[in-house]
């Protein structure tokens, strides 16, 4: 297995990381145009690590807008194996209040305009996407969580909406009665495009206020969301430096990202052009240049 590398992908309040050595903010520049910001590559104890914050440093991107195959591809060129995604989200449930984390395990894409792969000009793939999350990923995140005494659930389904608007009570009830834990914009396709690429994901997602189901929570708005999201950042930024210290230490071996492109490219090797397969060579590179 290739040497691991972490990549942090930031949601809303989670910003930059704090207490981090030799830091510097990188431009790259990828196939599909711009990622969201400069990525920033700091070193904790001996660990290098990338981050990225989502909707830019100054929040200017909103969920449908964020370059997402641009964000995965810039991890990619700097080696980045395994990402931690970090998401601001509304709750579902009673016993998912505010302040709390969730690991998540699944996902259901509501999304509508947004591009969702990076095989969508002449080389056709199908990965598969049953399993969404890195389960050795999903522990070392559960771990971190508990030895800091931070609330949180192992396990949960992300509804992820397009937005920027918040849902209509008739659709926060709906997903409800789907048995949803929380509801985001932001996880689709990002989730879709690390597997493509092979990279090994997972979601904390963190609540910040009940979605419109909730009796008190009907008008849900930003206000009512921002002081949660500082608190909720204070954590995520220690729920990581945590991780960056253990995560080597859980296993990957059998993660469903593992080489998952060997089994999901359909289109014939003598039909891919060389500019497709330049432009895919990051993403793709291990399985599309391989001698027959």
């Amino acid at each position: 297995m290739k040497k691991r590398k972490l990549g942090i992908i930031g949601g809303s309040g989670l910003y930059k990381m704090e207490g981090f050595e030799k830091t510097k903010w990188k431009k790259v520049k990828t196939a599909w145009g711009k990622p969201s910001d400069e990525i920033l590559i700091a070193k904790l104890g001996k660990e290098e690590i990338c981050f990225i914050p989502r909707h830019s440093r100054d929040h200017k991107i909103n969920p449908t807008n964020i370059n997402f195959r641009a964000n995965i591809d810039a991890f990619k060129q700097l080696g980045v194996t395994d990402i931690i995604s970090v998401s601001a989200v509304g709750s579902l449930k009673d016993n998912l209040e505010p302040g709390k984390f969730v690991i998540i395990d699944q996902f259901i894409d509501r999304t509508f305009s947004r591009i969702k792969t990076f095989f969508d000009e002449e080389i056709v793939a199908h990965v598969s996407m049953a399993k969404p999350t890195s389960p050795g990923l999903c522990d070392c995140c559960e771990t971190a969580l508990k030895k800091l005494n931070i609330k949180n659930q192992r396990g949960g389904t992300y509804v992820v909406m397009e937005g920027p608007q918040f849902s209509t009570l008739a659709e926060s009830n709906l997903y409800r009665s789907w048995g949803a834990d929380v509801i985001g914009m932001t996880n689709m396709p990002e989730a879709k495009l690390a597997r493509e690429a092979e990279m090994r994901y997972c979601t904390v997602a963190m609540v910040t206020d009940y979605d419109c189901w909730h009796p008190d929570h009907e008008e849900v708005d930003v206000s009512m969301v921002i002081q949660t999201l500082m608190k909720n950042a204070a954590n995520a930024q220690n729920m990581i430096k945590e991780v960056i210290k253990t995560f080597k230490d859980f296993s990957v071996d059998k993660d469903p990202a593992n080489n998952c492109l060997d089994v999901a490219i359909i289109t014939d090797p003598k039909l891919r052009s060389k500019k497709t397969k330049k432009k895919l060579s990051h993403i793709a590179g291990r399985v599309l240049n391989k001698k027959k």
